[in-house]
């Protein structure tokens, strides 16, 4: 690692910590030449993931985005954060060891509800109703048909 003040090519690590739960490594280096003292950041590179929407866009994925879906449809309900958290990084590391460079974002909606499902049936009916876009109450009634279906199997 070259140094930032005098670029001289040897440093020494001092530190080395996990941050960003466990993703990427801190470390202090000090410089053997002239002792200067800086932080560098390892991460492992990721392939860009991509998201085809409806409409055929394409957008980078976001894992705060699946987040903040998670929180609205949870709102005022008995649901921890931790929990929302972990079905996010449980959906990316998911769509990552598939290997492919994009996906749909009808899959993404899918495993999305398929977990919440399981969390919290009243956060999983508000999350359908915004990702399917209920047009009238029957298709309602549908959707909780199924959900009751399932409770009962």
């Amino acid at each position: 690692m070259k140094c930032p003040s005098c670029h001289h090519n040897g440093t020494r690590v001092l530190d080395s910590r996990p941050v960003d739960e466990g993703r990427s490594i801190r470390r202090r280096r000090e410089c053997e030449q002239c002792h200067y003292r800086f932080t560098t950041f390892e991460k492992v590179e990721e392939m860009p993931l991509i998201v085809v929407k409806k409409e055929g866009t394409r957008e980078e994925f976001s894992r705060d985005k699946i987040l903040r879906g998670l929180i609205k449809a949870c709102e005022k309900r008995p649901v921890a954060l931790e929990q929302l958290e972990h079905i996010t990084q449980e959906i990316e590391k998911e769509l990552r060891n598939r290997g492919v460079a994009e996906i749909k974002s009808e899959t993404i909606g899918e495993m999305v509800m398929e977990r919440l499902s399981k969390v919290d049936e009243v956060a999983y009916v508000r999350f359908a109703s915004v990702y399917r876009q209920f047009k009238d109450l029957n298709v309602f009634i549908e959707e909780l048909k199924e959900l009751i279906k399932k409770e009962q199997h």
